[in-house]
């Protein structure tokens, strides 16, 4: 490398760098090549001109006054004094700020790290809902622990630190919460946050030689429902009772849908002429559209409820009173006030019971009138349509059966008879 030295401009003072404010660059002397350079917007700032290799290269300083003329011409002789030991001072400047980025970007907490994942990935998740729930078991479970913590820094005992208060008592979250500590500290090492390696809440060959399987701990606790031979005398009372929420709760039933998915129904969502209602996939588990023939006890139904008291400006079909969507708790709330011991999800049991009991329906048939995924892969590749016309004839039947009341069997003693 080699410094052709500049003309060495007369050495200005303090105070007459000072009162440089014509735009331009102001030699200042006593260093060759240092400037003062001034824009057009007033701002004022250090450059060194010099020749590296044979070519002209300009290199920043700091801005005037925080730097001062006297730390200026000191930077100044300490970058002349590298260009003749063969160092380039603007790559070693680069290479320091780009160092100190990555020691910046390095230091960022677990917690700010979570948010950043989740703004890079919440327009992919389906529901709104997912991303709050994501946010509240971080806010709830992890970050106490490991919020503040840098995420360079978090090991596999702070993970276990999170997960065991609540790995056998609330499984299913733990189970949610690990792959999703584990998803951000994958996003850290990709992003630079964290060395890359073994992710310390990976699942395989890591955190199950600590932990139980969750096989082992989480056994599945079905909804409780009615009986298949009591639905009739069930849907008799229901239908006596009054209030959105009874209708909400009895369309669920005859269309064997979520709770959510009925609670969210609009009036355009509902093709009279078809006979169908079209539930769009933003609104489904699956994240599938869904389409549910409506019977004509549940067009009449529909009917019925259109006259009911509402606010015009809703366009939910089973409107709460204030005009917005009715509560997860309003159908369970039908059913606690009828003394039944069962929960509005239990239906659904209730239906693929009759189907499976009752009918010689195929069971692809009925998983699909529940809009369940298909579990095989392969299947599901080759599964096109969704035997909607042969549906709106189960459903028919369904709501013929749930018309029906019976009586339980009678019980006779037989010791009392002679033989």
């Amino acid at each position: 490398m080699e410094d052709a030295m500049p003309k060495l401009a007369r050495e200005m003072s303090p105070l007459a760098v000072a009162k440089l404010t014509a735009p331009g660059l102001h030699f200042v002397g006593a260093v060759p090549g240092l400037a003062l350079q001034v824009t057009g917007t007033g701002a004022r700032s250090w450059t060194l001109r010099v020749v590296i290799a044979g070519k002209r290269r300009d290199m920043g300083l700091g801005n005037f006054p925080s730097v001062t003329l006297a730390q200026a011409r000191e930077a100044a002789r300490e970058a002349r004094k590298l260009i003749r030991q063969g160092v380039d001072p603007i790559e070693r400047q680069r290479a320091a700020q780009s160092a100190l980025a990555a020691a910046v970007a390095s230091a960022l907490t677990f917690r700010k790290t979570a948010e950043a994942y989740m703004a890079v990935h919440e327009a992919g998740w389906k529901s709104a809902k997912h991303a709050k729930q994501w946010a509240a078991t971080l806010e709830q479970y992890a970050y106490p622990t490991m919020g503040a913590l840098l995420v360079r820094d978090v090991q596999k005992e702070h993970v276990l630190e999170v997960l065991r208060p609540i790995w056998t008592t609330k499984n299913e979250t733990a189970v949610r919460l690990r792959g999703r500590i584990e998803s951000v500290l994958s996003y850290a090492m990709q992003a630079g946050y964290r060395p890359e390696g073994l992710n310390p809440a990976r699942w395989k060959d890591g955190l199950d030689e600590l932990l139980a399987a969750p096989s082992k701990v989480n056994k599945r606790q079905h909804h409780a429902a009615v009986p298949v031979g009591e639905i009739g005398a069930f849907m008799v009372k229901l239908r006596e009772a009054e209030g959105m929420g009874a209708r909400a709760l009895e369309f669920a039933i005859l269309t064997a849908a979520r709770s959510g998915e009925v609670r969210g129904a609009t009036w355009a969502e509902i093709d009279r002429g078809a006979k169908v209602w079209n539930v769009p996939g933003s609104r489904m588990k699956a994240g599938k559209d869904h389409r549910v023939p409506l019977t004509a006890e549940a067009l009449a139904l529909l009917d019925k409820v259109a006259t009911m008291p509402r606010l015009a400006d809703s366009d939910y079909v089973f409107q709460a009173a204030r005009g917005g969507m009715l509560s997860d708790m309003t159908l369970t709330a039908c059913m606690r006030r009828m003394g039944v011991q069962a929960v509005p999800h239990g239906f659904r049991s209730t239906f693929r019971d009759w189907a499976a009991e009752r009918t010689s329906y195929p069971r692809d048939m009925a998983e699909m009138a529940l809009a369940h995924s298909i579990e095989n892969k392969v299947e599901a590749a080759y599964r096109r349509g969704d035997m909607f016309e042969r549906r709106r004839a189960m459903m028919g039947d369904w709501a013929a059966f749930l018309a029906r009341v019976e009586l339980p069997a009678e019980v006779i003693d037989m010791s009392s008879r002679r033989a």
